[in-house]
């Protein structure tokens, strides 16, 4: 789980405006943290099975997402995964 202070700041970096939480920029960038913070649980917990299903859930949430921007916004698409390191 992310701190709200990290997601607050993802936020405001993300953001097409102040307290904008609906945008898929927001929506990929705030996934991403969480997808990552659980890759590093799970490189402890190899067995933790339910957490891994809801890893796989979040990971095809967000392919989703990057799927819709790249159909409406391909330039932003670009940036986006250049600035969070997604390779796609």
């Amino acid at each position: 789980m992310i701190s709200k202070e990290k997601k607050t700041a993802i936020i405001n970096e993300y953001g097409r405006k102040a307290g904008d939480t609906g945008s898929p920029e927001v929506q990929i960038a705030i996934l991403t943290a969480r997808i990552q913070e659980l890759t590093e649980h799970l490189k402890e917990h190899q067995k933790d099975h339910h957490s891994r299903r809801g890893l796989l859930k979040m990971v095809g949430q967000r392919r989703g997402l990057l799927a819709y921007l790249k159909k409406t916004d391909i330039e932003g698409y670009r940036t986006l995964i250049a600035k969070l390191g997604i390779r796609k």
